[in-house]
């Protein structure tokens, strides 16, 4: 059975004097349907790279939530977060592991390869049309998406070893993969689906 780490949001419970680490439960679930094995990613260890190296996961999810700490006026940042996916991006990167980001997972791929983001509007609680590249079959199946991100890639700020998979009617980046490794990236949510879409499914089962 693979097993797929999966990175978790951060929450302030100021009430508690907490940090938590939250995932959707919908991701379980997701994940059983296609019969794989969820593993929770924790933030704020010391050595994320020697979790990572220990568990030895077959695969990661860079899932949604918090903005990118070094953004202006970011949303809930983590930089706990920020450090946890720069490892398991490094981890993955040595040893070719798939990798699939999600909202931000797509935007943290990005920025580690090299490219920027931008702010975006209209892409918070909506569905809008998207086109898929000629010729990309991996996102092919796609022509209208969920959306609840507020920052996004526009197509100068994709990094040089991301080739364009999906494109919103704005000109944003809503999919892409990686020119070498089995990484891929969308800014929609499979997760939150419901039923989950078969499309979803094949995308997920194609990539690990």
């Amino acid at each position: 059975m693979m097993r797929i780490g999966v990175t978790q949001r951060v929450d302030v419970v100021s009430s508690y004097g907490e940090r938590r680490d939250c995932l959707d439960q919908q991701w379980g679930g997701l994940l059983e349907q296609l019969g794989f094995l969820l593993v929770p990613v924790p933030n704020g260890l010391s050595e994320p790279g020697a979790w990572l190296k220990a568990m030895g996961l077959d695969g990661f999810i860079l899932s949604g939530g918090n903005d990118l700490a070094h953004l202006p006026d970011a949303s809930r940042p983590a930089p706990e977060r920020d450090a946890t996916e720069t490892a398991i991006l490094d981890y993955a990167q040595q040893r070719e592991i798939p990798v699939l980001g999600v909202c931000r997972g797509l935007q943290m791929m990005n920025v580690y390869l090299g490219g920027s983001l931008v702010p975006v509007e209209g892409h918070v609680a909506s569905r809008h049309s998207v086109t898929p590249v000629a010729g990309e079959s991996l996102f092919s199946a796609y022509s209208e998406v969920n959306s609840f991100h507020d920052w996004g890639i526009a197509p100068e700020g994709l990094a040089e070893t991301l080739l364009l998979g999906v494109r919103c009617q704005d000109g944003t980046i809503e999919a892409a993969r990686h020119t070498s490794l089995p990484w891929a990236s969308i800014m929609w949510h499979p997760e939150r689906e419901s039923p989950f879409l078969e499309a979803d499914l094949e995308l997920l089962q194609t990539i690990f």
